[in-house]
């Protein structure tokens, strides 16, 4: 075989197609959604090459729909988990051993598949099952999916590049290994990229992966599948597995062979499996690597110079985009006394001309939450602050879920800092604003600091650059992402690593080199071309 130092495509950002009225684009994906929508999917669990069909099975609807059933999903036993650790071990064998560069092939191709032939369909497919915008689908399963697996190519070139000096007759090396064992991979509902990252992104470095998407996310995750199966991928390398979380957890972290695991999802979901791991650290046959992106309580913070329109439009976007339903979506907003009002009343102009409703109509901005039981979280706090003395809705405040899980986006005004939305993740369409004195400003950015146990994103607007560096400084460990006169939320790959500390998760973030090289396990090579034959050092003549 011949041999060389290969250099991979270099990497760039996906375009965002705009969906105009129209375009291609739009009448494409109008259409998979259509065929989708009059289809009924059923999904397998992917074990090797076999697709098992359990008998078992969940339906999965619509959010902004729930009546419409799209398809059904086959739950796992304990003995298809167990199947599924014996097939990836088993795949393991070639997987690890196969050049860096067929592996990038197989990713850098899913890429390409997505950019082309599929990109209607998992944007239609992501409409359906999380209830997203097309604008929202796009940025998603499309663009920041394909950008994660060209990228990650990328990265991993840079990771093997990094190499140690040499000396006169030595030659030093390291090889990046993968991780002894499988790697398990729990993804959220909310991100179809992620959801594709995830287990991608430890498969590329040379792992096997034991995956389980998110029950309200199968629906599109399975069109992931289909991509990497169609790409290339060798069987075993990711096994696909649905079922009780608490069954399948328990099962995976049992094994000798567990070896690390790359989780989103809820801050008390992973402290959980934290436990677990470390309950369990003396059965495994390495330290396994726990890399994890959970919840958030994201910030924004205005200082009296602030431009009032771009505070307002930071709100709007930030706080109800895909109904608030992101890690990084802001909740809880910090405004100067002498701007509070004029902020407020724009944010309340664009609140009352959203349009509510299905994804499929695109003049709609809002669509359904996730399932009933967020509808019905949500429906509380926004019953018990109609209900308080220390708060009131500014703005929205109805619910229905008679056919969707449609909530409308809220703003609530509260004269305590520490009231419940202020401090408590809703992770739907509701923001909580609080309104301090001017000459305030040092106390509030302390306030921000300590409100939360979260630590993801946060964004501070000012013209004054004293104040911003104030902000910097003081808000230094409360956001792993900190934007300036910008919303919290829209991380692309390549320009802003994304992840957060404190309860928020390892800070691992996805979309950098940082994040692959926790799948990788280094080994030093030395080598000594003449070595010594004579044991006495010089000191000792």
């Amino acid at each position: 075989m011949g041999k060389g130092f290969f250099k991979v495509p270099k990497a760039v950002n996906e375009p965002v197609k705009s969906y105009a009225k129209g375009t291609p684009e739009r009448e494409a994906v109008l259409k998979a959604y259509k065929e989708l929508w009059n289809s009924t999917i059923d999904v397998p669990l992917y074990i090797g090459a076999e697709q098992i069909r359990t008998g078992k099975t969940k339906n999965m609807t619509a959010p902004h729909n729930h009546k419409h059933v799209v398809g059904t999903y086959h739950l796992a036993e304990k003995q298809h988990v167990e199947k599924a650790i014996a097939t990836a071990l088993e795949a393991r064998k070639k997987w690890a051993a196969l050049s860096w560069q067929e592996r990038a092939s197989i990713f850098l191709k899913a890429a390409e598949l997505i950019a082309g032939p599929y990109r209607a369909k998992i944007n239609a497919a992501t409409m359906i099952a999380q209830s997203k915008t097309v604008h929202q689908a796009e940025i998603d399963s499309a663009c920041e999916l394909i950008d994660f697996l060209r990228f990650n190519v990328e990265f991993m070139t840079n990771i093997y590049n990094d190499q140690p000096i040499s000396t006169d007759g030595v030659w030093n090396r390291v090889e990046y290994r993968p991780l002894e064992g499988f790697v398990y991979a729990v993804t959220p509902f909310n991100f179809t990229a992620i959801s594709g990252n995830l287990p991608a992104s430890a498969a590329l470095m040379g792992n096997v992966v034991v995956w389980k998407p998110s029950n309200a996310q199968v629906f599109s995750a399975n069109v992931i599948m289909q991509i990497f199966k169609e790409a290339g991928l060798p069987d075993g390398v990711i096994n696909f597995i649905n079922g009780d979380a608490a069954m399948i957890t328990e099962t995976l972290l049992a094994s000798p062979d567990f070896a690390g695991i790359h989780f989103t999802g809820s801050t008390g979901v992973f402290q959980d499996i934290w436990k677990k791991i470390g309950n369990n650290i003396h059965n495994y046959k390495t330290y396994p690597k726990i890399v994890g992106e959970t919840g958030g309580k994201d910030f924004i913070v205005a200082h009296p110079s602030a431009i009032s329109k771009q505070v307002a439009t930071a709100i709007t976007r930030g706080a109800f985009e895909f109904q608030g339903q992101k890690c990084s979506a802001a909740s809880r907003v910090y405004l100067p006394k002498s701007k509070a009002d004029e902020i407020l009343n724009f944010v309340k102009e664009d609140v009352l001309s959203f349009k509510m409703g299905t994804p499929e109509n695109m003049e709609n901005f809002i669509t359904a939450v996730i399932n009933e039981n967020s509808f019905d979280k949500l429906a509380k706090y926004i019953d018990q602050a109609k209900k308080d003395t220390d708060a009131e809705i500014f703005v929205g405040g109805g619910y229905d879920k008679s056919e969707g899980y449609f909530i409308e986006p809220t703003v609530i005004v509260t004269t305590n800092p520490k009231y419940t939305t202020m401090e408590t993740e809703l992770f739907g369409p509701v923001v909580t604003v609080y309104v301090y004195d001017d000459n305030k400003w040092e106390k509030t950015l302390k306030l921000v600091d300590e409100t939360s146990e979260y630590a993801l994103t946060g964004a501070v607007f000012s013209q004054d650059r004293y104040a911003l560096s104030q902000a910097i400084k003081a808000l230094e460990n409360a956001a792993g992402n900190f934007y300036i006169n910008d919303k919290p939320t829209g991380a692309v790959v390549g320009q802003q690593p994304f992840g957060g500390a404190r309860a928020s998760g390892t800070n691992d973030k996805a979309g950098s080199a940082q994040n692959l090289l926790r799948w990788v396990s280094p080994r030093l090579i030395k080598e000594t071309f003449v070595p010594p034959v004579d044991y006495r050092y010089p000191f000792l003549g």
